[in-house]
C-alpha cells in the first residue's frame, strides 16, 4: 500500500495490518532460513510497510 492509503485507515485497521506485516515477516524469515523464499525483496517491502504503519499510527495519536 501507499503512504496516502495507511493514512486514510482507522487505528484499529492499522494495527491488525501492522500484525499481520509483522508475522508475514516472521514467516519470510523462516522461509530464508530453510532456503524456501525465492523472492528476496519480499522482507525489504514488508519492513518499509511495517515503517509506514508505525509512522501513520503516531501521526493520528
Amino acid at each position: 500500500m501507499k503512504k496516502t492509503d495507511y493514512q486514510k485507515e482507522s487505528k484499529t485497521d492499522l494495527q491488525k495490518a501492522l500484525t499481520q506485516k509483522r508475522e508475514a515477516l516472521a514467516n519470510f524469515r523462516f522461509g530464508i532460513s530453510g532456503s524456501r523464499t525465492k523472492n528476496v525483496k519480499e522482507g525489504r517491502s514488508t519492513r518499509r510497510d511495517i515503517a509506514r504503519i508505525l509512522t501513520a499510527l503516531k501521526r493520528q495519536a
